[in-house]
């Protein structure tokens, strides 16, 4: 069964909990009420009964079914779609997880339907049930709690991200190799969460211009209200993770020229110094090559000083060549 919770509410109170779609139906139709069906990856026939029972737009169904749709609201008629994005830090893989969450509401009923593991629903579940006055409001107290708690739980992943840009930043001086790489994920992050929280402030303006032709309770009013100043704040972290990171990028881009620079100076300085030394040692060997093939007709070759001179020719060679590379910095 892809029915997690199923319940009909009445005067804010849970008054029944059918065991089938079929039996909500018939429980709405008779004690009125608002009912509240939770999906979990529903097949197509069981949101084509729920369809056909709270006159679901086709396209809206459709996007639940399929999933992978960005966070929008859209209006049909008297029923309100809505795409969540929620997301979570997972700090064993210090990476973002992200769901995807769809929201019907009408007259007299919510549906959710949800397509990643999430607690969140749940959780709202309960505390609406617990404060009877605010569920009373009907299905607009449902779907501001569950923007409320999709925001709220921005938080912990701000959080987390957060202390991944300051792990980055460490590495970034340390040498690490790998800093590279995961600059690059966690900009991909980032620019995922983006797109999660960037079409919230407008969804809640779309909501703001329904208070007064649909009635909204003035307090499901400030409540609304206080989500988007968080929702606000929750953008504006994010944005400045971008700024951050791409920072920290081309910081890496310099450091890592910075190191090639100093490695390829460091390599010529020991070229100079190797030729220095060949071509120091290169003389001599010369010399001693010459003077010591055997020609009989060959210049100074029966001379008696020609080996000291041969000798000094050696040296002064060499030391003229030290003298050359040593002044030039060779050495």
């Amino acid at each position: 069964m892809t029915i997690i919770d199923n319940a009909v509410y009445v005067d804010g109170a849970r008054h029944a909990e059918p065991e089938s779609l079929e039996q909500t139906f018939e429980t709405l139709a008779r004690h009125g009420g608002m009912a509240w069906i939770g999906l979990y990856r529903p097949t197509a026939e069981e949101m084509a009964a729920v369809a056909a029972e709270f006159g679901l737009h086709e396209l809206a169904v459709e996007d639940a079914i399929s999933a992978h749709q960005r966070p929008k609201m859209e209006r049909y008629d008297d029923n309100l779609f809505t795409v969540l994005r929620p997301a979570r830090y997972l700090d064993a893989s210090e990476t973002v997880e992200f769901g995807e969450l769809h929201i019907f509401t009408g007259k007299n009923f919510v549906v959710t339907v949800r397509h990643a593991e999430m607690a969140g629903v749940a959780r709202v579940r309960q505390r609406l049930e617990a404060r009877p006055e605010l569920l009373r409001h009907g299905p607009e107290a449902v779907l501001y709690a569950l923007l409320d708690r999709v925001v709220d739980d921005y938080a912990p992943v701000v959080a987390g991200l957060e202390n991944d840009i300051d792990e980055i930043e460490d590495q970034l001086f340390s040498g690490d190799s790998s800093v590279s790489r995961r600059i690059y994920e966690l900009a991909r992050e980032v620019i995922q969460f983006q797109r999660a929280i960037h079409p919230l402030p407008d969804m809640m303006h779309q909501l703001k211009r329904g208070f007064a032709k649909y009635g909204v309770e003035t307090e499901l009013q400030h409540s609304l209200r206080d989500v988007e100043d968080h929702a606000e704040r929750v953008i504006s972290r994010a944005d400045s993770f971008r700024d951050l990171l791409q920072n920290a990028l081309t910081l890496d881009g310099t450091l890592t020229a910075n190191r090639q620079n100093e490695a390829s100076a460091e390599q010529n300085e020991q070229v100079k110094k190797i030729s220095s030394w060949a071509a120091i040692l290169f003389a001599p060997s010369f010399v001693a090559g010459v003077y010591g093939m055997n020609f009989d007709h060959m210049p100074e070759l029966h001379w008696g000083f020609g080996y000291p001179m041969a000798l000094v020719l050696m040296v002064a060679a060499a030391g003229l060549m030290y003298g050359i590379f040593k002044r030039k910095g060779w050495l």
